[in-house]
């Protein structure tokens, strides 16, 4: 199941930097270097916290469950931080549609790695 975690977030990590691509080519409005700086934080976190639910799967159910809400907590204040940072240092010309595409990020990889976890748990 290792394996399988890790390679689904590597697909959609290959998949949303193709799109960012994309964007920059067809849509330079869009800040390529932001989006895929977000691609690459929810990686790395999505990864990180789904080592952190592993360690706990061999605990009690509740130390799992712990784990799972923890790791997204995390990923979410991760996230609410790095786009307020984005809104500070860019005050005068925020591309509104770019913190959407961020949240969106987050919203896919949060998806994908519930469902993978909650497979996990079954088996």
């Amino acid at each position: 199941m290792r394996s399988r975690f890790v390679i689904i977030t590597v697909i959609i990590f290959i998949l949303l930097t193709a799109v960012f691509y994309a964007l920059k080519i067809y849509a330079p409005e869009y800040s390529f270097v932001v989006l895929e700086s977000g691609n690459v934080l929810l990686a790395v976190l999505s990864l990180s916290s789904y080592f952190i639910v592993e360690k706990q799967k061999e605990s009690r159910p509740q130390a799992f469950v712990r784990g799972v809400y923890s790791a997204s907590f995390l990923k979410l204040m991760v996230c609410m931080v790095s786009i307020l940072v984005y809104v500070l240092l860019n005050r005068s010309h925020i591309h509104k549609p770019t913190v959407f595409v961020l949240f969106g990020i987050y919203a896919i990889y949060t998806i994908s790695e519930t469902l993978v976890l909650s497979k996990l748990v079954r088996a």
